[in-house]
């Protein structure tokens, strides 16, 4: 049983948002593009798949900082959520091969470099972190929102 809040529940969590954001960006293309002309799918599946993508990306640093993956492991997180779906399969991978813990590494033994630091501090004060880190988000994702989609 996963705790509340815990490596292996917040990247499952945010990877099965961003697989679920994935699709419904997919279906409001469809409906842009497809038989019905509408814009309000990719404008509502879009904005929601870019924040949880945001979001998703936060968490995937944080645990992989926390669970000490190698590069290559952090830039398959990282690349998941690129590919529609992926971010499930590759959630699983790194679980079953034992690289989304139950426990925060960072909660019992001393931060060593600069960004075990600040993982480890936001580790112990969950809630004012989390806070914190959609703000982040809010303000990265209206900046986007301000530049424009991609390819416009």
């Amino acid at each position: 049983m996963r705790s509340a809040f815990s490596p292996a529940r917040l990247y499952g969590t945010l990877a099965l948002a961003e697989a679920v954001t994935w699709a419904l960006l997919l279906i409001g293309m469809f409906l842009k593009y497809g038989p019905q002309v509408t814009e309000l799918g990719v404008r509502i599946g879009g904005g929601l798949h870019g924040f949880v993508f945001l979001a998703f990306v936060v968490a995937t640093v944080v645990v992989a900082i926390d669970q000490r993956w190698r590069a290559g492991e952090l830039l398959l997180g990282l690349a998941s959520a690129i590919v529609p779906f992926a971010t499930i399969p590759a959630e699983r991978w790194l679980l079953r091969r034992g690289k989304v813990g139950e426990q925060w590494r960072l909660r019992e033994e001393p931060a060593r470099t600069a960004p075990e630091k600040l993982v480890s501090l936001a580790v112990r004060r969950p809630v004012p972190s989390a806070v914190i880190a959609v703000v982040l988000v809010a303000v990265v994702f209206s900046a986007m929102l301000v530049v424009g989609p991609p390819g416009s």
